[in-house]
């Protein structure tokens, strides 16, 4: 896992991959290299930096050149080994043991057609010095980034959007309607980007640059396409057998020349992960959280611990457990500097102690439980979004009463908070609503109305246009099954947008590579031909993982209640964060740019006082984007400090 950057006809080419790939340092602190060459009436420049994990020698370094083809990587090829014997069968010579190499020769055999054949994670850059063409690509997925920024005929490239930003020197314009949509999700679509003049090369996309300034687009991977295709085998009764997928997807993402250790909150993904890695690797390293009990307490959050605890102890696994009682308002300016644009998900916080904790145990690779929730729809939203349609039916009256009974009860009192409170006001919120707006209502920030009204009104226009998009990609298929959209779009939307975004850029930041072996191709596949029915059952969500996990898993473990991997928001907003929450409110550069309604805030931060409602990830969030925005205004490249009359 790396850095990756470059440029192409680009003035001054050279300099700026050297600063760019600075930037990316911490992506690859275990060497650096770069590569030039004419292209056309410029030039191209590729720039990277290595974080050692398959073939440590210098065989594997990059931007690796052979044969009239350079290649800048970032990622990790699970298919390499069957791959590179399908080219050594056609009398391809490898020099060494890396993916890189396998790439790069898949890339000479196949070009673009060698796409839809990876499995794995990956961004990458590959120049053709014959052609001149310079062609981008991400995976299918969007677990790695590639933003890019264009200027003339020229653009530049690079694994992280502050490295663009530093080397354009500030002058980046903010997008208004990315920081609306980042209020809206608390975090910013994978379709749009935070500067204006920036992008997001599309996961399962490929952009080729010619020297006489033509472009060409091609797409090699569709979610839309695979989740027809899944519709259809299940039609057909092709049934998948989940556990077999699953178990060899772990197996592949163990692939290392480095120690390997996992994420374990005690919930089912990380323990299902966990206990199947651990066969492969016996005495395998976990690491997982715990909070300071009066937070815990506060914020009415489940003992995940002990359920750690309990994996840990069943399948020998060497656990680490970390509390985080961190000091926010160091770590707060910190992460959002690294996660690069406003993303308002204090799980971040968590992604990045636990890999600095593993990094300095030597561990450079963790396995993840993320995605699996997308895909087999494991969130209490897919839960409550059914349930939902069951509340459409009971009467009226009966509805209007239990939702102004339910609004009068406070969410939490001095001493600790009220998570059922808070769930029942959340979906009562949504509950009467069309499919696709309660959907989006059950896990977005705010209603079109609270939103207009927390922004200025020049946006107003901004915010039907954000609203429109979510609309649009939500009913971009031909699912016959309510399950099965909901996990369509979060794993168009809500996975690349925000999951996998916080855990590259917040793993990264601490030099570390988070694989996420349900967000993989053939587990996909294998989600999408399923039936919804299979997914919730009753009340039960991913009810066919729990099936597939129960034959390795304890029952006590699959069948407990769903466990989480946030932060204790409500305590830290009332004590470590409350100065920082009044100095933003009252003089923020959010409020003083006239972006954000300074009487709004007010109101959120006097009714979640009050424990009427709960607004701390509302809130949270506002102080990311504070954050995020005076860095992006002040042009400085490095992370902006608390406003100077708040104090520790």
């Amino acid at each position: 896992m790396c850095g990756i950057a470059g440029t192409y006809r680009w003035p001054d080419g050279k300099a700026v991959t050297d600063r760019l790939t600075a930037v990316l340092a911490h992506r690859g602190p275990d060497a650096a290299g770069r590569y030039g060459h004419p292209a056309g009436d410029g030039e191209v420049q590729l720039g990277h930096r290595r974080l050692s994990i398959i073939d440590l020698s210098e065989t594997g370094a990059q931007p690796m050149v052979s044969g009239g083809l350079a290649l800048t990587y970032n990622g990790e090829l699970y298919n390499a080994p069957e791959l590179r014997a399908e080219l050594e069968a056609a009398g391809v010579r490898f020099r060494g043991t890396s993916d890189t190499e396998v790439l790069l020769e898949a890339w000479r055999r196949w070009g673009t057609g060698c796409l839809p054949r990876l499995r794995g994670m990956f961004a990458f850059a590959v120049f053709d010095e014959r052609t001149g063409e310079l062609t981008l690509v991400r995976d299918q997925l969007g677990i790695k980034p590639l933003f890019l920024l264009r200027r003339g005929g020229g653009l530049v490239f690079s694994s992280e959007l502050k490295a663009l930003a530093a080397v354009t020197g500030g002058k980046l314009e903010v997008d208004h309607g990315a920081l609306v949509a980042s209020l809206l999700y608390y975090w910013v679509p994978d379709s749009r980007c935070a500067y204006r003049e920036a992008e997001k090369l599309p996961p399962g996309t490929w952009l080729r640059l010619r020297p006489d300034g033509r472009e060409e687009r091609g797409r090699y991977w569709s979610l839309k396409e695979v989740a027809a295709e899944g519709r259809e085998r299940a039609l057909a009764s092709e049934v998948p057998d989940l556990a077999a997928v699953v178990e060899e997807s772990t197996r592949r993402h163990l692939m290392s020349d480095v120690p390997v250790a996992t994420f374990l909150s005690g919930g089912l993904d990380s323990s299902y992960l966990t206990a199947l890695a651990a066969r492969d690797r016996p005495g395998i390293s976990a690491y997982t959280i715990g909070f300071r009990a009066e937070d815990a307490r506060f914020e009415a959050m489940p003992d995940d611990l002990r359920y750690a605890r309990q994996v840990a102890a069943r399948f020998g696994v060497d656990l680490h457990e970390i509390e985080i009682a961190p000091d926010v308002l160091d770590l707060l300016p910190r992460m959002t500097y690294h996660l690069d644009e406003p993303i308002g998900d204090p799980a971040a916080i968590n992604t990045y102690l636990i890999c600095s904790a593993a990094r300095e145990a030597g561990v450079k690779v963790m396995l993840s439980g993320m995605g699996a929730d997308e895909l087999f729809a494991g969130y209490r939203k897919h839960l409550a979004n059914v349930l939902a349609l069951r509340y459409q039916r009971v009467p009226r009256p009966l509805r209007r009463g239990l939702s102004a009974a339910v609004d009068r009860l406070p969410v939490a009192s001095a001493r600790r908070g009220y998570r059922s409170v808070r769930f029942a006001k959340r979906f009562l919120s949504f509950a009467d609503l069309p499919e696709e707006t309660a959907f989006r209502r059950s896990y977005t920030m705010y209603d079109r109305e609270e939103l207009l009204a927390l922004l200025h009104p020049d946006l107003a226009g901004t915010v039907d246009d954000v609203l429109t998009e979510h609309a649009d990609v939500y009913e971009d298929n031909d699912l016959d099954d309510f399950v099965n959209r909901m996990c369509l779009g979060d794993a168009r939307m809500f996975l690349p947008g925000l999951n996998l975004a916080y855990t590259d850029r917040s793993s990264m930041a601490a030099s570390t590579e988070v694989r996420v072996p349900y967000v993989d191709v053939e587990v996909v596949r294998a989600a999408f031909a399923l039936p919804g029915d299979r997914k919730i059952a009753g009340r039960q969500g991913k009810a066919v993982l729990k099936e597939a996990a129960a034959s390795v898993l304890p029952r006590e473990i699959v069948y407990r209640p769903k466990g989480l991997f946030s932060a204790p928001l409500r305590a830290w907003m009332s004590r470590d964060l409350a100065p920082l929450v009044r100095e933003v409110v009252q003089d923020g550069e959010l409020v003083r740019a006239g972006l954000l309604r300074r009487e709004a805030l007010r109101r959120m931060v006097a009714e979640d006082a009050a424990g009427q409602r709960d607004f701390s990830k509302h809130l949270w969030h506002v102080l990311t984007l504070e954050y995020w925005y005076r860095g992006a205004a002040s042009g400085s490249g490095a992370p902006p400090g608390p406003p100077p009359s708040v104090t520790a």
